[in-house]
């Protein structure tokens, strides 16, 4: 096959992308030329963009995509005749904005099939030329989202940055070690309504075939991994699937440590596995906790409280296992009031040293496709959609709420930038939503924190969206 293909990935957390190594695989077995360009780490390469006939852009989270577009117009510009694609979680919710950008083609769901018709199909065409008018009235022959079963390929990594370039891994010796990134399973059984897995996936999740997860890790560790990270929405979607997995990466690499995300559901419901992931090397666990306020978690339908968070993190420490929770902790039924209550509950839960601080100030976003739009909760605080950001637009009803978001938001960045402790930059994020809002109810001090029992490891790119 005659074709040049490139892919670019423009942020995905900190991590070698799982999204340019898995379609590079399907696309050289096909025998296309590709190159993967990785924009979180080196240059935009305009030499590489002109030769390609197909410039395919991996758009996983809402971030990445957001940073895609002035590259998607940029890339436009320099070699107009390329087949511009879009594939990953947020391009089919984001079809109709990328297809004005000038992108021809949408893939979700399991995209490498998707992708190798793609190829195959200018290949037979004699050359990569864009199609933007038969793109302009969303014609593809390509399935817009395929959730078929696929049976996966070894991710080729050939041409990726290296792995120190990436977020590295903070051990309570202070080392930094080199963490690398697989997936076992893409798409999740659960249908939480703000979730942007939720449109695409539908509640089926897929698996990555054992043998291609231990292969990609072998990889990694040859090309100086220390620690994995598993990427899949939710590990314990099928723990058929995914306990046979870390117990041959355990034989294999008795000292390799790993995490995984857990929703807090499947930590109470498996909760016989979590210490067979203590002893196989699983040093802490995510979960999307997403808030303390039992009505908003009734809304994004999450399907545990306040007090089921609270016995799955005694679960887990009950086994020295580090749970580490993330939160939306601002959305329109948001409270000054529920807000206060949200940071003493952290502290109250010993949580202030293992909640990154950008998981104070983190923003509901509702995309296009979101099923919060069906809610009626949501029918009076959403407007219009916001192309742009890839987000409806929501107000808070009371106002003091919003201003405080865009307040700790730059409190947050800023205190990153000068490389402020945790403890201290939750203090002036507790100061600030105290002291500085007007009311009597504020006047509330910083409480006196007891001293950390343990350092909880953390990689260097907080999780974020």
């Amino acid at each position: 096959m005659s074709l040049n293909a490139l892919l670019i990935s423009t942020y995905e957390m900190g991590r070698q992308p799982f999204g340019l190594a898995s379609p590079a695989a399907w696309l050289r077995q096909a025998g296309v030329d590709v190159r993967c360009l990785d924009l979180s780490i080196d240059p935009l390469d305009t030499e590489v963009i002109r030769a390609a006939d197909l410039v395919a852009f991996y758009v996983p989270m809402h971030m990445g995509t957001r940073m895609a577009v002035p590259i998607i117009e940029q890339v436009h510009r320099i070699n107009p005749q390329a087949h511009l694609c879009c594939y990953g979680l947020y391009a089919p919710v984001s079809k109709d904005y990328l297809r004005r950008l000038g992108v021809d083609t949408v893939l979700g769901g399991e995209f490498e099939t998707g992708l190798v018709s793609l190829a195959q199909r200018l290949s037979n065409s004699g050359n990569g030329t864009a199609n933007h008018e038969e793109a302009a009235i969303n014609w593809q022959p390509e399935p817009l989202i395929s959730v078929d079963r696929q049976d996966f390929l070894v991710p080729n990594r050939a041409g990726l940055p290296d792995l120190g370039r990436y977020a590295n891994l903070i051990t309570g010796d202070g080392q930094h070690l080199n963490v690398g990134y697989t997936e076992a399973s893409r798409g999740c059984k659960h249908l939480c309504k703000h979730c942007p897995v939720v449109p695409v996936y539908e509640g089926r999740f897929r698996i990555v075939q054992h043998e291609v997860v231990l292969a990609d890790i072998r990889q990694q560790v040859t090309g100086g991994a220390q620690h994995i990270t598993f990427g899949d929405p939710d590990f314990l979607n099928g723990p058929g699937h995914a306990m046979p997995v870390v117990a041959a990466l355990h034989q294999e690499f008795p000292n390799l440590t790993y995490d995984v995300t857990i929703k807090v559901e499947h930590l109470l419901k498996h909760r016989q596995h979590l210490k067979t992931l203590k002893e196989t090397g699983c040093l802490f666990i995510t979960s999307a906790v997403e808030s303390f306020d039992n009505r908003i978690l009734t809304i994004f339908d999450k399907n545990h409280t306040r007090a089921s968070f609270e016995t799955a993190l005694n679960l887990c420490r009950e086994i020295d296992l580090a749970l580490v929770p993330t939160f939306v902790a601002f959305t329109p039924w948001t409270t000054i009031a529920g807000y206060r209550d949200f940071l003493a509950q952290i502290i109250r839960l010993g949580l202030v040293d293992q909640v990154s601080p950008i998981q104070c100030a983190i923003r509901l976003l509702i995309p296009p496709g979101s099923w919060l739009l069906a809610m009626p909760e949501a029918e009076n605080l959403v407007e219009g959609l916001d192309e742009a950001k890839l987000s409806y637009v929501w107000r808070n009803p009371d106002p003091r709420v919003d201003a405080l978001q865009a307040d700790l938001e730059y409190l947050v960045q800023s205190c990153a930038a000068q490389q402020i402790p945790r403890r201290e930059v939750f203090r002036r994020i507790w100061e600030r939503t105290h002291q500085e809002i007007g009311d009597p109810a504020g006047n509330v001090p910083f409480p006196n924190l007891p001293p950390s029992s343990r350092f909880v490891p953390y990689l260097t790119e907080p999780w974020y969206c």
